[in-house]
């Protein structure tokens, strides 16, 4: 009897340390799926998924469907930053802090993390709220503060220091609050460093913005860096912090910003996170530029150890043909002689078009090509064919295209340039300038003849 009951206390308290992770989706939502994460800086790490069911809740006199979720964690779960997605688009997920209690939380899916509401966890209420207290507070002071920079007779200096202190007194509660707490770092860090007393320029307080940005932020804290706090700082000093309209300026501060950035990482293999992550936020912008200074003057400095070439050979034929680069070369057979895209100096301008003697939207337009460019002497044409075989793209090429560089790729799809060009479609158009630097891809012919009528 004694065994039976030692057996059940000890089932009892093993189910009673799990955690329950408890979602409520209102308005629900069309997707049937939540996963969640475990974050770890610039990386995710999957812990499970689980599907949403549909509820009803009583709103006044009305009945709201909503979508509820939930995930169990074990007792020796890992405290941290976790995140529960509902969607591979946009901002579909909420982050939260799990440590070893259970988590409540509702939101809205249109704009989750700034609709979240903790129903039960100490410390995410607590967060919360020190958040919202110390944002409203600091969007109080920058108000101010751009007030008197607008107006220059308008003297709010003391409603600035009141604020300043609001802003102190904030701070000071919850740092003693949190002590000893999973949220503290995240306490400490979040208060911007501002100045006692306003500023009387624009260009000073954007200065002291910038110089001062990560002033509360330790890189070296494992809690911040196993989360999407400092990730999100980064891309707010980067993106925002430091702009311009100007685009040769824009290049400058991007660059400037990220050499500050990754001079505050010490940790070598979390540096190489930070380097990857803003090579994948470049690359959506489709900046090559600033893609090739991460990799030469940062990625490349790291301990070989580190480098991935594997990730580097990926990007680096990602971007081989993206405007802006030169483009790759290659050579061919004709009239007797070996030729080289590289060395071509007939044209100011060339059109290299991939294409294919079985493909009818080709077939259809290198014709209308041929007679927009057949005299056009500063426009010369290399046209890639990618065939299985000589025989159809001989005759049709003698019939049709003469004048062109006409060259032939076997193997068609598998061939090696098509590979290096990435090409997965046909026809494919580069417009080169003298020096066969990439200067644009049009999509089809009339976008080629847009191009030249505009420039």
């Amino acid at each position: 009897m004694k065994k039976l009951v030692v057996l059940f206390l000890l089932i009892a308290s093993t189910v009673s340390a799990q955690y329950q992770i408890e979602g409520i989706i209102s308005p629900n939502i069309e997707s049937d799926w939540v996963i969640l994460y475990r974050v770890n800086g610039a990386k995710q790490q999957f812990i499970n998924n689980t599907k949403i069911k549909k509820d009803s809740i009583l709103v006044g006199d009305s009945l709201d469907e909503v979508g509820r979720f939930s995930f169990t964690l074990p007792q020796n779960a890992v405290a941290g930053s976790y995140r529960a997605t509902y969607s591979l688009e946009g901002a579909g997920y909420v982050d939260f802090i799990f440590n070893k209690e259970d988590v409540t939380f509702a939101f809205n899916p249109q704009y989750p993390n700034q609709s979240v509401t903790f129903i039960k966890s100490e410390e995410n209420k607590m967060l919360t709220e020190y958040s919202a207290k110390i944002s409203e507070a600091q969007q109080k002071l920058d108000s101010l503060q751009i007030a008197m920079l607008n107006d220059k007779n308008l003297d709010l200096s003391a409603d600035y220091k009141k604020t300043y202190q609001e802003i102190d007194a904030i701070q000071k509660e919850y740092l003693e609050l949190s002590k000893a707490k999973y949220i503290y770092p995240f306490v400490k860090a979040t208060v911007r460093n501002n100045a006692p007393e306003a500023f009387t320029s624009a260009e000073d307080y954007m200065a002291n913005m910038k110089a001062t940005f990560f002033d509360k932020m330790d890189f070296s804290n494992k809690t911040l860096a196993n989360s999407s706090f400092l990730i999100d700082r980064i891309l707010d000093y980067i993106f925002y912090i430091n702009y311009s309209d100007d685009a040769t300026t824009q290049q400058k501060l991007y660059k400037e910003s990220i050499d500050k950035v990754l001079s505050k990482i010490k940790t070598d293999a979390y540096k190489k996170n930070i380097i990857e992550y803003l090579i994948a936020q470049f690359e959506s912008y489709n900046n090559i530029e600033i893609i090739d200074y991460l990799f030469d003057k940062h990625y490349k400095t790291l301990p070989p150890s580190l480098q991935d070439k594997a990730f580097v050979e990926e990007k680096m034929k990602l971007f081989a043909t993206e405007i802006g680069r030169i483009a790759p070369d290659f050579s061919w057979q004709e009239n007797g002689r070996r030729v080289s895209l590289s060395t071509l100096n007939t044209a100011e301008k060339y059109v290299l078009v991939f294409w294919s003697t079985g493909c009818s939207h080709c077939t259809r337009e290198m014709p209308m090509l041929h007679a927009y460019l057949k005299d056009n002497s500063d426009v010369k044409v290399v046209a890639f064919a990618l065939e299985k075989d000589a025989f159809v793209w001989e005759n049709y090429t003698k019939t049709n295209l003469y004048g062109w560089h006409n060259v032939l790729g076997l193997n068609k799809w598998e061939n090696e340039t098509a590979r290096t060009y990435n090409i997965n479609a046909t026809p494919t158009y580069f417009v080169l300038d003298s020096n066969k630097k990439i200067i644009a891809k049009p999509d089809e012919f009339k976008d080629v003849k847009a191009y030249f009528e505009g420039n």
